[in-house]
């Protein structure tokens, strides 16, 4: 009895795009959900890369500016493996009119 031949599936090609989370920060409480879930994280990298993606939706020069930072020095601070010092951080927070808060 001969075989019968099956055919052979064919691949379909999926689009695959780099996620960006600075395209679902539409507002405020989205922004403070966001940047709650990246402080909680251990590596601090996280943390420095949401910050990044705020200052991008609210505009890099913008927070720079409100922070007294230059833009290049703010895109220093938010690189990955920066130790950027707290009156740093405070003032990109407060820059982007975000609040520390802290919970037991």
């Amino acid at each position: 009895m001969a075989k019968k031949k099956v055919p052979a599936k064919r691949a379909r090609k999926v689009e695959v795009y780099p996620f960006d989370a600075a395209e679902f920060l539409d507002s405020g409480e989205a922004i403070a959900e966001y940047l709650d879930a990246a402080v909680r994280e251990p590596d601090p990298d996280v943390f420095l890369r949401a910050l990044e993606n705020v200052a991008r939706v609210k505009g890099m020069a913008a927070i720079a500016k409100k922070a007294g930072v230059g833009r290049e020095s703010l895109y220093k601070t938010l690189a990955p493996g920066a130790a950027p010092r707290y009156e740093t951080v405070r003032k990109l927070l407060d820059a982007m009119d975000v609040r520390f808060g802290i919970t037991a």
